[in-house]
């Protein structure tokens, strides 16, 4: 017996929406690593790494060398002590008190954690993970996905380009929209204290989620009752506020990120179209002119209706006036920190869109957004003087090559590093004591030589290698969480060519693998 129709057509929207997961996940999982997990995303860089407090000194965090440092590292930070007590955290910070106003993701952190540094450490990053999927099945609820068009509109939120910025930095800003998702479905539920305490939720989040308290209002809008609904929403975050003055101090009240209207959004507009015949990579230039373009629709879109008594229409107009005031720090770089900062836009954008069912084309240009998030996702950061690493019964350890070595190449299954002669590999353990460790490696010389391996200035072990590949395995120590092995062969290399810049090679070391013996 065939099934109905519409039985077959709602089977379609669901296996693409369960397609539209798996993505996702692919995507996010290229991020994990056997020893750091997720805190790539974190995104810790070089000149932060000394400023970090201990428990990210402690553990195995992962370090951007050649890119900035993000707002997710000082998150990721405060989580260790929500308090705010631990002495570290300001000469960890850029500036303590305006962070720590978003405590709510730290603190979430903190207790899914269990208040123990390396549970806190892997938990922060994969808030945003668990956002994204408590807000798919949100939104599918507030869609109603019957259809195509509910299916675009929910691609359009959870893809959108502020989303997965938020997920690839660590951000907060997701978080306080799942957060927002589930207070207004509460309210078209009917619950309003629910609805009333996820919205002071999710101001402990990221704080401007308090103007989707337009989205909340009911008739009559000025009334003793929305007086005290505005009190309730807003009293957390002012509480936690003032304890922030009464531990660290003013802080800076963020003013600058505001403009005088339309300013930021015209100056974004010149820098995002110069970019396309100026910027080398095209796909993020172009991607963040679609982006602007999609946001500035999105505005477009509630500015010219009027539908006081629709709550997503009053949440969207509330967010259109914010991006008039948005300055250029908001809107600066590729593609901006604005589709982050108006994820409550986009989401009121796609809600009302589909149950109006306006054109089809103000669905399809205002989600041109989704281009520029999956380009965020495109470069996977990786240390690129990694051999090996792994993690197993609580211990973890990496090997990078150091001084005369060639840069990583793979192949395939295969990876390896050729050697001018005499070249270092370090291996650093957590915890910091003594580790045996046991490499399983091959090699593979020019010519044929002898390679010696020594530890601690002692030689402990040596081989002949040949130009056929040799199998070899070595067992070791480090001591208190370091060690520095040193391969060297007194032949002299050959030359790899005739051009300029060729190398000198002696010896390659191929796919090194770490082990663990127990004890």
């Amino acid at each position: 017996m065939t099934a109905p129709a519409s039985s077959r057509h709602r089977w379609l929207l669901r296996a693409a929406a369960l397609a539209a997961v798996a993505l996702f996940l692919v995507l996010m999982g290229r991020y994990w690593h056997p020893v750091y997990g997720l805190t790539s995303l974190i995104q810790l860089d070089a000149p932060n790494d000394d400023l970090k407090i201990a428990a990210f000194r402690e553990l195995p965090v992962f370090v951007h060398r050649d890119n900035g440092g993000y707002d997710g590292l000082y998150y990721a930070q405060i989580a260790h002590d929500p308090t705010l007590r631990d002495p570290e955290l300001p000469r960890a910070m850029d500036n303590l008190g305006y962070r720590a106003r978003r405590i709510l993701p730290p603190a979430l952190a903190w207790l899914l954690g269990a208040g123990q540094p390396a549970w806190i450490i892997h938990t922060y990053p994969l808030l945003n993970l668990l956002a994204w999927f408590a807000l798919a099945v949100l939104l599918w609820k507030l869609l109603a996905v019957a259809d195509t068009r509910g299916l675009l509109a929910w691609l359009g939120v959870l893809f959108s380009a502020g989303t997965l910025a938020s997920v690839r930095l660590a951000l907060t800003d997701l978080i306080a929209l799942a957060i927002l998702a589930a207070a207004l479905l509460a309210a078209e539920q009917s619950r309003r204290r629910s609805a009333t305490a996820l919205l002071a939720a999710a101001a402990l989040a990221r704080e401007t989620s308090l103007l989707a308290f337009a989205g909340l209002a009911e008739r009559p809008f000025f009334s003793l009752r929305t007086i005290l609904r505005v009190f309730l929403v807003v009293a957390p975050l002012a509480a936690w506020l003032v304890y922030l003055r009464w531990r660290i101090g003013p802080a800076d009240a963020g003013w600058a990120n505001f403009t005088f209207p339309g300013s930021g959004l015209v100056e974004k507009w010149s820098a995002a179209t110069t970019a396309l015949f100026t910027v080398a990579d095209h796909p993020l230039a172009i991607t963040t002119w679609l982006a602007t373009l999609g946001l500035t629709t999105q505005a477009v879109f509630f500015a010219t209706r009027w539908r006081l008594d629709d709550r997503w229409w009053r949440i969207g107009i509330a967010y259109t006036v914010l991006l008039l005031f948005l300055g250029t720090a908001v809107w600066e770089d590729f593609p901006g920190a604005a589709l982050r900062v108006l994820l409550p836009l986009t989401l009121a954008f796609n809600v009302l869109v589909h149950r109006t069912r306006a054109p089809l084309a103000w669905l399809l240009i205002g989600n041109l957004t989704l281009f520029a998030g999956l380009v965020g996702l495109r470069d996977v950061p990786a240390d690129p003087r990694e051999l090996a690493a792994i993690k197993s019964s609580g211990t973890a350890v990496i090997a990078r090559t150091g001084e005369g070595w060639s840069g990583r190449e793979e192949h395939g299954r295969h990876h390896w590093s050729w050697c001018s002669g005499q070249g270092t590999v370090t291996l650093e353990t957590w915890p910091r004591h003594s580790t045996p460790v046991q490499l399983n490696f091959s090699l593979r010389a020019v010519t044929p030589r002898t390679v010696i391996l020594r530890h601690t200035g002692r030689e402990v072990w040596r081989t002949a290698v040949g130009p056929t590949l040799s199998h070899q395995t070595v067992a070791l120590r480090s001591e208190h969480g370091r060690a520095v092995l040193e391969f060297f062969s007194d032949t002299p290399p050959q030359r790899e060519g005739a051009n300029a810049d060729a190398r000198d090679l002696s010896f390659a070391l191929y796919d090194l693998r770490l082990t663990l013996p127990k004890l």
